[in-house]
């Protein structure tokens, strides 16, 4: 199995000529780590999110070959994208739901940078550049989804342009600057920030965010890619209403990330504290973190204060998010009556969840430090073996073979569901592929490291030889003398037996044969 799976062939030593090639280039300054083993998800997270980035790059460029950045054409050119252009449904699902996948893999890249404490290791400024990343990322998808310019996007339009408004001095001026000076320019204007400007900005933090020494697991990669292809098949994303100003507007929300703003603003209270100020000093307040964090460890459990603020953070936002979807279901009452949110209630909410969150998780935080010690005793003094799943050469053979037959069935379900039409599910069979495809490689890179090992020998059985009796150590070492004792053989090694060569020719007994020789 060894040789199975280390052989190379020409396409190989082709790839690994390219990649020698990279040194001489700018990738000289980093490392890609291809690890040989399965790696947890979560020291990664970050890479996963420029995956995604690089998805949605390669969506977007397929989509702009007849997307049309124009207000009257905008809805149109994406509903024939949607519903005439040949694979022009799945590139876009992919396109909308890779960008809710970065949004939601860059904010637990940064949750769990926060808990772990990686930014105390001289990482501030990657923190601090990470936390602007996170931001302009929420712009970018914001503005990805307002070109559409259907009557989700009008909401998510008027709201954005009201906050800007609202900031003092420069507001007016930042909105005619990224809005324009009348409602019929912005769908161009959203475009160019879309696919040109905020990239650029987000290419640029991300040189000075992404760390030297990267971890590339293809598994990895090749699962969320699946769980992209897979969530469009399930999920596909609607076209929505196109809008029309001479038609009322119906009831509607915008991206989940927006929702806890959205739920802010349905208070009535004053746009620029609710929209701009509060978020702004949310962000502030993460990006200072490292220097607000004086703790020495870096484990949660050992930086309590820091930790259950931040899950008291994370309550909060999820307390908002919700309250943003929430819509009263009476459809006797006005829509302004349905959408309003009853400030003092929603606020006194908020303000209470503050001591009760960070009251429950201090506690809890001290209650799994003390129950970690306890483990440590108990473990110190009990059995230290460890359960493992370990699988011979025969079966991750076979388990291959199984794999690489079902990928070969659904390339063919995949092709046969894209001629019949079926766009859904021809895209989930897509990203089964991808997951399937996934599996097998670790699988393939768990049997390399299988083949590997070295095997444990088999323990020896020893011989002591026994003492005289009512003879002691130093009485035998009197008896045989010190010149003599390195001549007698150590009490814990046998001699190998001596092997004779038994000459067949010369056995003249009728009842031994050879199967007599080979016993011992």
């Amino acid at each position: 199995m060894a040789a199975s799976l280390k052989r190379r062939n020409g396409l190989v030593d082709f790839f690994y000529w390219i990649w020698d090639g990279f040194e001489r280039t700018i990738f000289i300054g980093t490392k890609f780590s291809f690890p040989a083993r399965f790696v947890s998800p979560f020291g990664f997270l970050g890479m996963l999110t420029f995956v995604t980035f690089i998805i949605l790059g390669i969506s977007g460029a397929l989509l702009m070959f007849y997307y049309e950045p124009i207000l009257d054409r905008a809805w149109d050119s994406v509903a024939k994208i949607n519903n005439t252009v040949p694979f022009g449904f799945m590139i876009r699902n992919i396109h909308y739901h890779a960008s809710n996948a970065m949004v939601l893999l860059a904010v637990l890249h940064m949750y769990y940078q926060y808990f772990s404490g990686r930014y105390k290791i001289r990482n501030e400024l990657i923190w601090f550049t990470g936390v602007i990343l996170g931001t302009v990322t929420i712009l970018e998808a914001f503005t990805g989804y307002d070109i559409i310019f259907s009557e989700r996007a009008e909401l998510a339009f008027s709201i954005a342009a009201s906050l800007t408004n609202s900031i003092p001095v420069a507001g007016p001026t930042i909105r005619d600057a990224m809005f324009g000076s009348g409602f019929a320019d912005f769908v161009l204007r959203f475009y160019t920030q879309h696919v040109f400007v905020l990239p650029i900005v987000m290419l640029g933090l991300m040189a000075v965010h992404m760390p030297r020494f990267l971890v590339f697991d293809v598994p990895m990669v090749m699962a969320i890619s699946g769980a992209i292809f897979i969530t469009g098949g399930v999920f596909p994303v609607d076209l929505g209403s196109k809008f029309q100003p001479t038609v009322p507007p119906g009831i509607t929300v915008p991206e989940w990330y927006l929702t806890g703003i959205y739920a802010f603003l349905r208070t009535q209270y004053d746009k620029f504290v609710t929209g701009v100020a509060w978020p702004a000093m949310f962000i502030i307040a993460l990006a200072l973190t490292p220097f607000i964090d004086r703790y020495k460890k870096f484990s949660w459990k050992d930086r309590p204060i820091i930790t259950a603020f931040g899950i008291t953070g994370i309550a909060q936002v999820m307390v908002t998010t919700y309250w943003g979807f929430y819509i009263s279901p009476d459809t006797t009452k006005a829509l302004v009556a349905r959408l309003v949110i009853d400030p003092i209630f929603f606020y006194l909410v908020m303000l209470l969840l503050v001591p009760i969150g960070f009251g429950f998780s201090y506690m809890m935080i001290k209650l799994a430090k003390e129950a970690e010690r306890k483990a440590k005793i108990a473990a110190s003094k009990g059995p230290h073996k460890v359960a493992q799943i370990n699988l011979s050469g025969k079966w991750i053979n076979w388990l291959i073979i199984a794999l690489l037959a079902f990928q070969v069935f659904l390339n063919i379900a995949a092709y046969n569901a894209a001629l019949s039409g079926m766009k859904n599910f021809s895209l989930f069979l897509v990203g089964l592929i991808l997951m399937v495809f996934a599996g097998m490689f670790h699988l393939y890179r768990h049997g390399l490291s299988e083949a590997k090992k070295v095997p444990t020998p088999p323990p020896q059985a020893t011989t002591e030889i026994p003492k005289p009796i009512g003879t002691s150590t130093d009485a035998t070492t009197k008896l045989l003398g010190k010149e003599n004792l390195s001549s007698v053989p150590a009490t814990n090694t046998v001699p190998a037996p001596e092997i004779k060569t038994v000459n067949l020719e010369n056995i003249r007994e009728p009842t031994v044969g050879t199967s007599d020789l080979k016993k011992p």
